[in-house]
């Protein structure tokens, strides 16, 4: 399934693939014992990479583990503490109790080779010393990969392609397979995440962003869900996108990374604590202090249960991240009536 036209934000394309999965699936199997449909060769475009999350009731999706995700990526990391604090379920997929290996997609993208150079950095001085170039090409799929039939941690991604055409930075993700209700909407939020990142370090315009699926697949326990979410799109035909997500800076850097991913781990960690003011005062650019004041949202549900979180550090964060926690965490919400 390709969509004829690009879709302008991936609530679009979510809907459209779930809707086709689960209506129109052309097999009915069980791997490694988990039930599902599946459909192959699955591929959507979107026009606005930008928009890459979800403003759904049915579908409460975790910003802060997106975002999580997108920057253990971007910081080059393997390690099990930072992701699985987000998302527990990731213990399943180390070997070691410690590291994560085959979805550590950013440890294979970002972390030098023997060269010297990473494989991210090889394709940056190819789009800058050779325009229009085929072959900014990011591969994750190792030989090897099927040595170990037991593995819990096999790639889904096979690597991402970088194409630099007309001042826009285009992005074509191939995988061997998704989760069309799980895993997919975590990987287009941190592949699109790090399309914008590289655009800003080429100095280039945002262009569209290209999801290729060798096996798109649904979970058949995951179907009364995907029927509430299919059902809540039908309502809201033609309404458009609920919030905007704003532009990462074009100046954004390395050093923007590092200092939020310190950040995070203290945290985390909770070693410190925050409140707008003090996000305020750190010297980021506004988007990258929306990435602090979400993990500090997250800080206080987590070791701080018996209060609500903070309405000024609330009220600092953009509508769509405070619409999204509070129809995460409502228990965890100050008393006061929710956003529609």
């Amino acid at each position: 399934m390709l969509a004829p036209t690009p879709c302008v934000s991936f609530e679009q394309a979510y809907v459209d693939v779930l809707r086709h999965v689960s209506e129109d699936y052309e097999f009915s199997n069980a791997p490694r014992g988990n039930a599902s449909r599946e459909c192959i060769g699955v591929s959507f475009q979107l026009a606005d990479p930008r928009q890459r999350t979800l403003f759904l009731a049915a579908r409460k999706v975790n910003p802060v583990y997106h975002l999580a995700e997108a920057l253990w990526y971007l910081g080059g990391r393997r390690n099990l503490d930072m992701i699985a604090h987000y998302a527990p379920r990731r213990r399943a997929d180390s070997r070691d109790g410690a590291t994560i290996d085959g979805s550590a997609y950013g440890a294979r993208i970002f972390t030098p080779t023997s060269t010297g150079i990473s494989p991210f950095e090889q394709a940056l001085s190819l789009l800058r010393s050779e325009k229009d170039s085929k072959r900014a090409f990011l591969p994750v799929f190792r030989p090897g990969e099927l040595d170990d039939s037991a593995s819990p941690d096999v790639p889904c991604l096979l690597g991402l392609h970088l194409l630099a055409r007309e001042g826009r930075l285009h992005m074509v993700a191939y995988m061997r397979a998704n989760d069309a209700d799980r895993g997919l909407i975590a990987d287009v939020y941190s592949f699109t995440l790090i399309q914008e990142f590289t655009a800003a370090l080429l100095g280039l315009e945002l262009g569209s962003y290209t999801h290729h699926v060798g096996s798109m697949h649904l979970a058949t326990g995951d179907l009364p869900r995907v029927a509430r979410v299919l059902a809540e799109a039908d309502d809201r035909a033609g309404g458009g996108p609920r919030f905007t997500v704003p532009a990462m800076p074009c100046d954004t850097g390395w050093a923007h990374v590092r200092t939020v991913l310190e950040h995070e781990q203290l945290l985390r960690t909770n070693q410190v604590q925050h409140t707008a003011a003090d996000v305020a005062a750190l010297g980021l650019p506004p988007y990258w202090q929306q990435a602090v004041l979400l993990f500090e949202a997250h800080r206080q549900i987590v070791h701080c249960t018996a209060d609500p979180v903070d309405p000024q550090l609330l009220e600092a964060l953009e509508p769509g991240l405070r619409w999204q926690l509070e129809r995460r965490w409502p228990a965890r919400m100050p008393a006061r009536s929710v956003r529609r």
